[in-house]
């Protein structure tokens, strides 16, 4: 019997040795869906064992439904929809979380003197990249001058106690998608971690947030497309450690009329699609919702202005430029520094 007993403990020992040598492997639990008018994904390894990952996509579709119903232009009883067909020019009372947004949209139109404004509603869909019909025509220079009386981010007033927003100009019209979707992901990330969730990539329509290590135990890998329309290719590969990443381009959604192209980024000041050769932006910040609002102010900022402006607020910011002889990339001071860390543990 003390023979068997001694087995057993022996068994157990070297069981418990292997266990140590080589850990289980990681689980990968991934929830995805259609949100937002685009798609939604939600990695996370080794989730803890008392959550139910049906119960948590419940709660993350309503959650997102939730931020749909307070931002989209699209859904027509949406709050942001009511405020835009409101015609009074009078305080009106809106949610916490809507002021925040718009809060900080006007702070983004402020520090980039007007580059990004979310009021710019009635050129986008001028354009035909609102939620009403594509356009068959390029807009006349008249068309173009009306729909921007409309717009300016200093018609728009917020007060915060209790939260209302306020009109100048009774036909403002305000559109928050090159913002949302970033504050969504991080009201994601938000809520995993409040699960005790810590090791996740979250992503809706290509705006990320990461947090922790991927399934192989590694800082997660966030690719950045080529700027070629058609192609699904890789320009770059970078190592995203607990932080928000966001690209605009000008390479995805667009139309041709006459012979030209015309992109879905609209200068505010001109009232024209943009026409530089910065076809693409990418931003990483530990804020998935300022990452966003960075790569379109910077869309529509141009070259040179975005180098500036990324070393002065010091951001992370990675660019693609087209020129006559191919594809050029630009990066920020502190894009650079991300590079020479993934080089250095490439060497370990």
């Amino acid at each position: 019997m003390k023979k068997l007993i001694i087995g057993l403990i022996f068994i157990a020992l070297v069981s418990l040795l292997i266990m140590t040598q080589y850990p289980p492997s990681p689980v990968l639990t991934h929830l995805q869906g259609s949100t937002m008018g685009t798609t939604y994904s939600v990695q996370m390894v080794d989730m803890p064992s008392a959550i139910n990952s049906q119960s948590l996509h419940q709660d993350l579709k309503r959650l997102l439904s939730d931020i749909n119903g307070l931002m989209s232009t699209y859904q027509k009883d949406s709050e942001l929809s009511r405020f835009n067909q409101n015609t009074s020019t009078d305080w009106v009372e809106v949610s916490p979380a809507l002021l925040y947004v718009v809060d900080s949209a006007l702070q983004f139109s402020q520090r980039s003197q007007g580059a990004f404004d979310i009021t710019v509603g009635p050129l986008v869909n001028l354009w035909g990249f609102g939620p009403a019909v594509k356009a068959q025509q390029i807009p006349s220079a008249n068309d173009i001058a009306t729909a921007k009386t409309r717009t300016g981010y200093q018609h728009l007033k917020i007060r915060h106690d209790p939260p209302a927003l306020k009109k100048a100009r009774a036909d403002l019209y305000m559109d928050l998608s090159a913002i949302a979707k970033g504050y969504a992901v991080d009201k994601i990330a938000e809520y995993l971690e409040k699960q005790g969730i810590q090791h996740y990539l979250v992503d809706i329509g290509g705006e990320l947030h990461t947090s922790g290590h991927n399934a192989e135990h590694h800082t997660w890998r966030v690719a950045i497309e080529q700027p070629t329309p058609g192609l699904r290719a890789v320009q770059k590969i970078v190592e995203a450690q607990d932080m928000g990443v966001a690209t605009s381009g000008s390479y995805r959604n667009f139309f041709q009329l006459q012979g030209q192209r015309f992109s879905h980024t609209i200068d505010p000041h001109t009232g024209w699609p943009v026409k530089h050769r910065l076809v693409s932006t990418t931003v990483l910040h530990s804020d998935t919702m300022h990452a966003d609002a960075w790569a379109t102010t910077f869309m529509v900022l141009g070259m040179k202005q975005a180098l500036i402006i990324a070393e002065q607020e010091k951001l992370a910011v990675f660019l693609l430029e087209d020129t006559d002889t191919g594809v050029v990339e630009h990066y920020s001071s502190a894009f650079a520094s991300l590079l020479i860390q993934e080089k250095h543990h490439a060497g370990d």
